[in-house]
């Protein structure tokens, strides 16, 4: 490709593709480079079982599609169609039990008898404020937040629920388990302050807008996206892998959405060593073993309320789950696995043939690990779902060394692009106002390596996007990104005036209106 652009995108994840959006909408010349035959990173979809079985990937229901600032902008919901379940995620405990996270709040703190109260004092007050926690945890924490009685709000909650007094809100244990079902999404021990901020932030979502799935797979997210990107003159090139930038067009401006040892790597020529220095300290989280099941018919849980959720976290009490996670960060494979399951098919019946459904799992796993956990996660769930395997008609699984073959971004099967402990969720991937912007002349992170974080959310490409367009570019006002007035959507919202100057521009929540 001889063009010269204004702008590549290196890998088109949610991120990198939300910055190639961005850009393109910004009126420059756009090419986005991937090595995968097809684009979206932890957005694909595949048939990897049985014909008319459709598998996600990686990312299969997402809490954050509603939420995101960059999302909701770029009018997801109005280009892609989702189905929200009734119940966001659910939790089985032996003997038949399940605590379960409804949409509703108030139906969720009626389920939970004794503990229901406790459970509404916690998650109240941000899933009223959830736009607010939203632009908080939105955005880098090295910053002044825009709403601080929110931010005060969400300390509280997350002091509650990050050490070991973490069950002093509670006298059963179907509450406390329901919680660190969605805490361990973060794959760090628990009970930690990082735990609770992503599992509290997830929570919120789950009440105030649900935890959607989208019709016919997340590879209807990435397919929006790509075709905004085309539509508005950019260029998709798949199949082709970057390990130079010499191989490269002259760019303006360079946008890895890598992981960070592959943005330095690549980078390094145009990188001062101070800055190699730094990030050659982040390091990568441990990884994931992945299962899918085309299946004959429903899970059988024993709890049958558990049918009503798509999405379902296994490993018993929340102290059996801390222990699991505690033997993987010591580098172990735990006996007894936290395993987390997404049915989509119950809410998205495209996903399989007629009376049959797909199920997705994963399980954490040391870093680097070749071990195919496949038959692990098989027998967690028929812990709580005896009769399982009878329905298995066909599989396919992926070690977490095998994840990262399939995704480079995924070291050793980390799918958070680098830890998201405390410290590099403030130094993402350094301590900085602006952490988007690498000290090479037009090089910026685009991934979940730069902050906000893990998630599909769109919104690290966002914000990297924004910094070049001010930096390189000298533009000052963020384009539209909603749909076209053409597709019979709602009306573009108007630009959004860019900072002064770049404290500002960092400082600030993600720039977006209320909405």
């Amino acid at each position: 490709m001889n063009t010269e652009p204004d702008a590549i995108v290196i890998g088109s994840g949610p991120n990198g593709l939300a910055a190639a959006v961005t850009l393109a909408r910004a009126g420059l010349s756009v090419q986005v480079y991937e090595r995968n035959a097809t684009v979206g990173g932890g957005m694909r979809t595949e048939a990897i079982t049985l014909p008319g079985f459709v598998h996600d990937i990686c990312s299969a229901v997402h809490p954050l599609a509603f939420a995101s600032g960059f999302f909701r902008r770029f009018g997801l919901d109005k280009r892609v169609e989702f189905a929200v379940p009734t119940a966001s995620y659910g939790h089985p405990l032996d003997g038949g039990r399940a605590a379960i996270a409804y949409h509703d709040l108030e139906r969720t703190a009626e389920s939970l008898g004794a503990d229901g109260p406790a459970w509404r004092a916690l998650l109240g007050p941000l899933v009223r404020k959830a736009d607010e926690v939203a632009q908080f945890t939105g955005s880098q924490l090295f910053q002044v937040p825009r709403h601080p009685i929110t931010a005060a709000q969400f300390g509280l909650a997350l002091l509650s629920q990050g050490g070991p007094w973490w069950d002093a809100p509670f006298r059963g244990e179907e509450a406390g388990a329901l919680l660190t079902g969605v805490f361990a999404h973060a794959t760090v021990e628990l009970p930690s302050l990082a735990g609770a901020a992503a599992g509290l932030t997830l929570a919120t979502y789950a009440h105030a807008r649900g935890w959607p799935v989208p019709i016919g797979g997340s590879q209807a997210i990435a397919d929006a996206m790509v075709a905004d990107i085309e539509a508005h003159g950019g260029v998709v090139v798949t199949g082709v892998e970057i390990e130079s930038l010499g191989e490269l067009p002259s760019a303006r401006v360079v946008l890895f959405d890598t992981g960070m040892e592959a943005a330095a790597r690549l980078g390094e020529d145009r990188l001062p060593a101070h800055y190699l220095r730094r990030v050659s300290t982040f390091r990568n989280g441990n990884g994931v073993s992945k299962a899918d099941f085309a299946l004959s018919g429903p899970v059988p849980w024993s709890n049958p309320e558990l049918m009503e959720s798509p999405t379902v976290h296994l490993g018993g009490t929340r102290a059996a789950i801390a222990h699991s996670e505690s033997e993987v960060a010591a580098g172990r494979h735990s006996a007894d696995p936290y395993v987390l399951v997404s049915q989509p098919s119950i809410v998205d019946p495209t996903r399989a043939p007629a009376g049959q459904h797909v199920l997705w799992a994963y399980t954490h796993v040391p870093r680097g690990s070749t071990v195919d956990q496949k038959e692990a996660i098989i027998r967690q769930i028929e812990r709580f779902a005896p009769g399982f395997r009878d329905l298995i008609i066909g599989s396919a699984s992926r070690t977490a060394a095998e994840m990262e073959r399939y995704n480079p971004n995924y070291v050793g099967g980390d799918i958070s692009a680098g830890a998201p402990t405390l410290k590099q969720l403030i130094a993402r991937p350094v301590v900085s106002t602006e952490p988007w912007r690498m000290p090479g002349r037009g090089l910026y992170l685009a991934s979940a390596a730069a902050a906000p974080g893990p998630g599909v959310h769109g919104l690290s490409g966002y914000y990297a996007a924004r910094s070049a367009l001010r930096h390189e570019f000298g533009v000052t006002e963020m384009p539209p990104l909603g749909p076209d007035a053409a597709s019979g959507a709602l009306p573009e919202q108007p630009p959004v005036p860019m900072p002064e100057d770049v404290a500002a521009l960092s400082l600030r929540d993600d720039g977006l209106p209320e909405q």
